[in-house]
């Protein structure tokens, strides 16, 4: 009975260090951490809820691990994923507090694929579009309008990863939260990949015309094809929300607009497999060059 009680006590303690303020399960007497003021800079990205940033899954926490400007608060791993992880765990020099499956069922809902890992972290610190510039003859930038799903976002930013993106560009509202969702489906992209956020993507695009870059948004109804586009010197990829596509005033800030070559009866594309696409198409170019 007293180790019944020990285990429902551990529960407990945990629920509520973990359980933000307004959960369904946060216990009454949980309250927000303090938190230290940002460092120098531009802030860190906006935070969806009120205490620290979560993040789970193997892949996402292990990038997260090796990511030196990643600050983490707490980590909480079971056994196994603690194994998984040793490396990474190493390298930071942190010991992860231990818990079961249930415990992180428990805080994350049954139904979270958490993989036995979580951790609380800062977000990342916001980069400009200055910033992104500066190493933008690597790769181009991506440009997302109003693109709201964090699964799309997650696997968008995972083709950057992969075809060697040099940063990806939302817009701070009607854009998803860098947060677990999205981390987990970037499969840890999320830490290779520089995101700014801007209030005004026509000016934002603008800004990036007077940095030399070429805007070319994808849309289906464009005569061009993108696959006749150079990719000559630096290019911003400008890619709209499915169904509504680019908003009026994205495409007319647009230098160009072309469209994904298709044959069969279905003539678009998901956002994320288009940027995929397109993104690999760029980096083929390039490499022709």
């Amino acid at each position: 009975m007293e180790k019944r009680q020990d285990a429902a006590s551990l529960q407990s303690i945990l629920a509520e260090r973990m359980t933000p303020p307004g959960h369904p399960n946060a216990p009454r007497t949980a309250r927000p951490r303090k938190r230290r003021p940002p460092g120098p800079g531009r802030p860190p990205h906006p935070k969806t809820v009120d205490g620290p940033l979560r993040l789970y899954g193997v892949h996402a926490v292990e990038a997260a691990l090796r990511n030196s400007e990643r600050t983490i608060h707490r980590l909480l791993m079971t056994e196994n994923a603690e194994n998984r992880l040793r490396a990474a765990l190493d390298q930071r020099q942190l010991a992860p507090e231990r818990v079961s499956p249930r415990d992180l069922d428990r805080l994350l809902g049954p139904d979270t694929v958490h993989q036995g890992v979580l951790i609380e972290t800062e977000p990342l610190r916001e980069p400009s579009l200055a910033d992104l510039a500066s190493t933008a003859d690597a790769g181009p930038l991506v440009v997302l309008d109003h693109v709201t799903d964090p699964h799309n976002v997650g696997a968008i930013l995972r083709s950057c990863a992969v075809f060697g993106a040099s940063g990806l560009i939302m817009t701070r509202r009607h854009s998803p939260p860098l947060d677990a969702a999205l981390a987990k489906s970037a499969s840890g992209a999320l830490e290779l990949i520089p995101v700014a956020l801007e209030q005004n993507l026509a000016r934002a695009l603008a800004e990036l015309k007077d940095l030399g870059f070429l805007s070319l948004g994808l849309d289906d109804a464009a005569e061009t094809l993108i696959e006749d586009e150079p990719f000559a010197g630096r290019v911003a990829l400008v890619l709209g929300a499915e169904g509504k596509g680019l908003r009026e005033l994205t495409r007319t800030s647009c230098d160009r607009l072309c469209r994904i070559g298709t044959r069969g009866p279905i003539a678009s594309l998901n956002v994320s497999n288009a940027a995929a696409i397109a993104l690999h198409l760029a980096a083929w170019r390039r490499r022709a060059m």
